[in-house]
């Protein structure tokens, strides 16, 4: 049984861990705290969370903070700590060495790492060395922290959100195209939180030629998150659009900014074009990769890219939380192959009348009985906006 006291630790080293939530991927958010008896009371003696990929985790961060302090205490001391300490070399070394070195007493893991291929050897090598090792506490706190990290190590796929914006009688345009702005300035920031929280951001062509889009995250648009995070720690996700007609060019304003962009291509029309189309394509700045991939038949017979190999792509490269952003057609193809985990609906106090645009397109549900059901997990007023957001079952 875990005391009141290793709880309240728990829930100060996740705390920790949520510091990192726009900077650590493709690594995991994790806080570590340790405690150690003060003249007869406990105390924390160091405290971390890990950043960014290649520097200190948070095991390093707290026991470097422990020894510049209490050095004599870290060998009575619990870890606190919201990750299975890793157990292999990688940019860094493994921290439950680390933890074995300092000669740690206690360490208390709030969840064993996901990872098949290491999963429990860190808490096992605590426990070889002699170490009293216990994991469990707030574990479901600590999954929270790494949703994507999670489904890239046990599923091979990212973590997958879909962002809508709509009337309240759920219209994303009017008739003839018009459709800024449907929601208020308060959520078009939100929205930059939502970007600057993810790896990649998935659009289409048409929403880049139709918005003349840039899909960036706009630090100047981030509210109180600039008082956390310097302009340059806040990193602009890998921008992703499915281009499979070839029809955007480098002068769309969506090329200005220097920033890893994937263009996605129909591969089997990459296959058959001939040397001089080839010389006549487009000069790509040299942040833009084209990358071929193959296209499968949808409901109306229509070839389209297999969005499933897409993310696999994707959680190859170590994009482990994905932001859809894109018309009705794409957002409606990611729904109906079941591979959306959260949907985030801002929902303006407009109504736009029966000949607006639908905020989603599934042409392949026909009956109520395959209507798409979810479970509602949050809602909020964003401004004088809805935000309403939902796991996919």
């Amino acid at each position: 049984m875990f005391s009141k006291q290793d709880h309240h630790y728990m829930a100060l080293a996740i705390k920790l861990a949520k510091q990192g939530h726009y900077t650590t991927s493709p690594n995991p958010r994790v806080g570590c705290v340790l405690v150690s008896c003060v003249e007869g009371k406990e105390q924390i003696i160091g405290r971390g969370y890990h950043q960014k990929a290649g520097q200190g985790h948070a095991e390093v961060k707290a026991l470097l903070a422990a020894k510049s302090n209490y050095p004599q205490l870290i060998k009575d001391a619990t870890a606190y700590v919201t990750l299975e300490p890793c157990s292999h070399f990688g940019r860094t070394p493994p921290c439950a060495q680390g933890l074995i070195d300092a000669g740690v007493k206690r360490v208390v893991a709030a969840m064993v790492d996901p990872n098949p291929a290491v999963s429990g050897r860190g808490l096992s090598m605590l426990a070889q060395a002699g170490i009293q090792v216990e994991h469990g506490l707030l574990e479901n706190d600590a999954k929270a922290l790494n949703l994507g990290f999670i489904k890239v190590m046990t599923q091979a796929l990212p973590y997958v959100r879909v962002k809508l914006a709509a009337s309240l009688d759920g219209k994303t345009a009017m008739k003839n195209g018009e459709s800024k702005w449907i929601t208020s300035s308060d959520a078009r920031r939100d929205v930059q939180r939502l970007r600057a929280q993810s790896c990649a951001i998935i659009a289409g062509a048409d929403s880049i030629l139709t918005d003349n889009a840039k899909m960036t995250v706009r630090w100047s648009e981030l509210g109180t998150l600039k008082q956390h995070y310097a302009e340059h720690d806040v990193r602009q996700p890998v921008r992703v659009v499915i281009d499979s007609q070839n029809r955007l060019s480098p002068d769309l304003a969506f090329f200005e900014q220097d920033s890893e962009i994937l263009l996605i291509r129909n591969k089997a029309l990459c296959d058959n074009l001939i040397d001089s189309a080839l010389e006549k394509s487009p000069q790509w700045p040299h942040f833009v990769e084209q990358v071929p991939l193959p296209c499968i038949e949808n409901t109306q017979g229509k070839d389209k890219i297999d969005l499933k190999s897409l993310l696999s792509l994707l959680a190859k490269r170590g994009l482990n939380d994905v932001l859809v952003e894109s018309g009705a057609t794409l957002a409606g193809a990611f729904i109906e192959q079941d591979l959306v985990d959260e949907l985030i609906l801002f929902q303006a106090p407009k109504l736009m009348g029966g000949d607006g645009k639908s905020v989603v397109t599934m042409a392949s549900i026909t009956k109520l009985s395959q209507a798409k059901s979810l479970a509602i997990t949050d809602v909020c007023m964003v401004g004088c906006d809805l935000r309403i957001t939902a796991q996919l079952k």
